[in-house]
């Protein structure tokens, strides 16, 4: 997925050097796949009609075992078998509580093998038994390489779910039985009802006899029962292997510090101070000199921007963000960061892929003059004629009564819609605490009708955190709100505005080119659909009417098998989707 950059570096691929966040990872992929290998072996053995025939008859009569016996030897191997797939995913991202729940299954799948060669199946089992015992010295041999903590309340939680689901399925089971008597064999005892139940959770018969009129209760409770056991144990091992989702929360004093690393940085960037965001976390480089800020989503640690600080020491904090992400079991992932950024994270093994444009507007050379912007021209005219006024201020310039008043009403006019923006949004309005973030406000006879915010980008930029505007109001005060302060900025020393983040502004316009491909022109196509729910093509459509400068943002991601996860949790962290915060909540719980 690396591909070359644009802009300054073009035609230089990003590098890409191999690295390892902790020791001994080649043999946690050999753990890994030996478990899927054993796992897939398990459920051979306990679905495949030869190797079942080895746990039948002549195992069971030659030590005198009833048949089920036999089904539930089937039942747990199965089991098993799926529970070994399902470790590996643990066990890939390290996690001790995988590792020490895969040496528990692997030992008893390592028994049940042996009971099967010391039998007089002549020697049935020998192979997965040696299988299963030296993935189980292998898990002792490299228990050191398994140091990620799980959720802390994972086991309690796990508990609670396994018995919930486990009396759930009971009771409907022995209430289906109890209400169906005369589908069951005369004089069926109530205490037999409850062991068919009670067994019917691990696919296993009962002692309870049906009538020919009671075949279709038999399958049905043995399914639901079945169903209710499957449950309970893939929503305990759930919670059991998760990873911890810590609310994230900038401390005081993390704030202080990083306030002080955006005052040194000679050439900061245009994201650097949206990780003020109040809902991060940071971690920083051993010196203190660099730090990256994150938050933890659906066991993604997602970064924004580039890493603050001192550049020399960006590998140091890097190195620190991911020995967090790997004692946690997260998968870490940085949107929207530059070509610089992308090239530091690039140097410890991460894919980059180009997730978009930002829109750069310089204030010298900006102007509403020419054919390309007569449509912003015209727009910002009408406003003028309609006797719309901005005012363009310092927040520091603005009382606490009228900040106040600003941020309500920027709520008012969001209505119920969800607060968007991680990555470029600093998701408060008018704060005392940004006193040098700038404040355009459209005024339509004297009351305020729309606004923006605008954060510093250094001493000498900003960057468009907030557009918000009265649902009432007239269109065209955005453009008008953009044009005043662009004028505003180069007066005052400003020689740089950014503007949107626009989300594959390249695949959309070659999709549109005369002669694109059929490839391009179905990308574009899938993405103008995609805006009628995530503003994608108008986004691009708003920046590109300023004639900006495209500079390229970049994803970055550890591996492709990790991409789903990482885009899913950046929906989330932008607010475009992902789990109702009703969920969050009750996970959290």
């Amino acid at each position: 997925m690396t591909r070359p950059a644009s802009g300054p570096a073009a035609g230089r691929a990003l590098p890409r050097v191999p690295a390892r966040a902790l020791a001994g990872a080649t043999a946690v992929g050999v753990v890994v796949w030996s478990t899927r290998l054993v796992g897939i072996l398990a459920l051979a053995g306990g679905l495949l009609a030869g190797p079942r025939r080895m746990l039948g008859e002549p195992f069971r009569a030659s030590v005198g075992l009833p048949e089920i016996v036999g089904v539930g030897q089937v039942v747990v191997t199965v089991v098993a078998g799926v529970g070994m797939l399902l470790l590996a995913a643990g066990l890939r991202r390290r996690k001790r509580r995988a590792w020490a729940l895969a040496v528990l299954i692997t030992a008893a799948l390592t028994a049940v093998n042996l009971a099967r060669v010391i039998g007089p199946a002549h020697g049935h089992g020998a192979e997965a038994a040696v299988v299963t015992a030296l993935l189980l010295v292998l898990l002792v041999v490299t228990r050191r390489s398994f140091p990620a903590r799980s959720d802390p309340g994972g086991v309690t939680r796990a508990a609670r779910v396994l018995v919930q689901f486990a009396v759930a399925g009971v009771a409907v089971v022995w209430l289906f039985l109890a209400l169906n008597p005369h589908r069951l064999a005369p004089g069926t005892a109530a205490t037999d009802q409850l062991v068919q139940a009670l067994l019917a959770l691990v696919g296993v018969s009962g002692p309870v006899a049906f009538t020919a009129h009671g075949v279709w209760l038999d399958d049905l409770t043995a399914t639901v029962g079945l169903t209710f056991g499957v449950l309970a144990v893939l929503g305990a091992g759930y919670f059991l292997l998760r990873s911890p989702e810590p609310e994230s929360r900038l401390e005081p004093a993390d704030e202080a510090r990083l306030r002080a690393m955006l005052a040194r940085r000679p050439d900061p960037d245009s994201l650097d101070y949206f990780a003020l965001r109040r809902d991060r976390t940071v971690v920083y480089a051993p010196s203190g000199g660099a730090a990256v800020s994150y938050r933890v989503l659906a066991g993604v640690a997602l970064a924004s921007g580039d890493p603050l600080g001192e550049q020399g020491e960006w590998g140091a904090a890097i190195a620190a963000f991911l020995e967090r992400a790997v004692a946690h079991a997260w998968v870490p992932a940085v949107l929207a960061c530059s070509e610089e950024g992308a090239t530091a994270w690039a140097r410890v093994g991460f894919s980059v892929l180009e997730f978009g444009d930002e829109a750069v507007l310089d204030t010298a050379a900006f102007s509403l003059k020419g054919r390309a912007m007569r449509g912003v021209r015209q727009t910002v005219a009408r406003a003028e004629r309609a006797g719309v006024a901005v005012d363009v201020r310092r927040i520091r310039e603005i009382d606490p009564a009228e900040r106040a008043e600003l941020a309500r009403l920027a709520r008012s006019w969001r209505g119920d819609a969800e607060e968007r923006g991680f990555s470029m949004a600093l998701s408060r309005t008018a704060d005392g605490t940004d006193g040098e973030a700038v404040l355009a406000v459209a005024h339509r006879d004297g009351v305020p009708a729309a606004l923006l915010q605008f954060v510093p980008w250094g001493r000498d930029g900003l960057s468009l955190d907030l557009m918000r505007r009265d649902p009432a109001a007239d269109t065209g005060l955005t453009e008008k709100l953009v044009v005043d302060v662009v004028r505003w900025a180069g007066g005052h020393g400003i020689v740089r505005v950014s503007l949107n983040f626009a989300v594959f502004r390249g695949a959309l316009e070659r999709g549109q080119r005369l002669g694109a491909g059929p490839v391009a022109r179905l990308w574009a196509r899938i993405l103008h659909v995609a805006s009628r729910w995530w503003q994608i093509e108008s986004l691009y459509r708003f920046n590109a009417k300023f004639r900006p400068c495209w500079v390229p943002r970049f994803l970055l991601f550890p591996a492709v098998r990790d991409l789903p996860r990482v885009l899913l949790a950046m929906l989330e962290a932008e607010g475009f989707g992902g789990r109702p915060p009703a969920l969050l909540r009750e996970l959290r719980r």
